[in-house]
């Protein structure tokens, strides 16, 4: 409908629709509008308006004993868990596709649950389970338990991309001879890649931003960005948090453009794949 067409009452309808999604909008952006200009400040102090720029903060994070050290730990133990967690989620969601059992629906519920059951709740699971085998206090424990909370985020992804896909791809491959492996490999792998890599891109994220089974389960030198910030706000509180925080927010929107751009690769192939 057009725009002329229109009652009062529908264009005052759409005129109070937009001023709430913006409202709602702003409030969503308003945390990192505050925080990101704040990492620039010359000050000492949370506070506008900024006494001038500078970027000691940046500085003091790069040079830093405590900050370096708990990135390359995120990043350890984010890549770690990616992996895992990218190979068990594909796997688990290609037997849920490929099989039909009763139950099914229960399996799906129990491989998504850390998504729906708070982390609090998991973190001290997983710290009463993993005591008793000595593995808290280090890497391994940390990525299995990352493992397990990224995990669905790879399943929820790769059975949206299987969701699409056409199975008579795969029987016209065994026809021609191609055995299960070749198959996978070579007819259903390039197709559901960009839902694997959007589960992995996924994966790495909820690992690199989580801080409470962190707190439980690492030990002092696998202290990760997100737990030293935590422990910075508490113990010492400086404008260095910040700077970690808008490098923070640089790495989400660069995962969201990643992810946007795997998806409308996925939607593409889907198109070519139909042809």
């Amino acid at each position: 409908m057009s725009e002329a067409n229109l009652t009062l009452a529908q264009r005052f309808a759409r005129v109070a629709l937009a001023t709430l999604a913006a409202l709602v909008l702003v409030f969503l952006v308003a945390p990192i509008v505050i925080i990101v200009p704040l990492s620039f400040s010359s000050g000492s102090f949370f506070y506008y308006p900024l006494p001038g720029f500078s970027l000691r903060w940046y500085e003091d994070f790069f040079g830093s004993s405590f900050w370096l050290p708990s990135v390359w730990n995120s990043l350890l133990v984010g890549t770690s868990a990616t992996v895992l967690a990218t190979l068990l989620g594909t796997l688990a969601a290609l037997g849920l596709w490929r099989a039909r059992f009763p139950g099914q629906g229960v399996v799906l519920a129990l491989l998504i649950a850390p998504m729906v059951v708070p982390v609090v709740i998991i973190a001290v699971g997983v710290y009463f389970a993993f005591a008793p085998l000595g593995l808290t206090d280090g890497y391994t424990g940390l990525i299995l338990a990352h493992a397990t909370l990224a995990a669905p985020f790879v399943v929820i992804t790769v059975l949206a991309a299987l969701s699409g896909f056409d199975r008579s791809l795969l029987r016209a491959a065994s026809n021609l001879g191609a055995p299960p492996s070749t198959a996978f490999r070579r007819v259903m792998l390039p197709l559901i890649l960009p839902g694997v890599l959007s589960g992995a891109v996924f994966a790495f994220a909820a690992s690199f931003d989580e801080v409470v089974v962190a707190l439980l389960i690492a030990g002092p030198g696998q202290r990760t960005l997100p737990r030293q910030m935590f422990s910075g706000i508490n113990d010492n509180i400086s404008l260095t948090i910040t700077a970690a925080a808008t490098m923070l927010i640089a790495v989400s929107i660069a995962f969201m453009a990643l992810v946007g751009w795997l998806q409308a690769r996925s939607r593409r192939l889907a198109v070519t794949a139909k042809r």
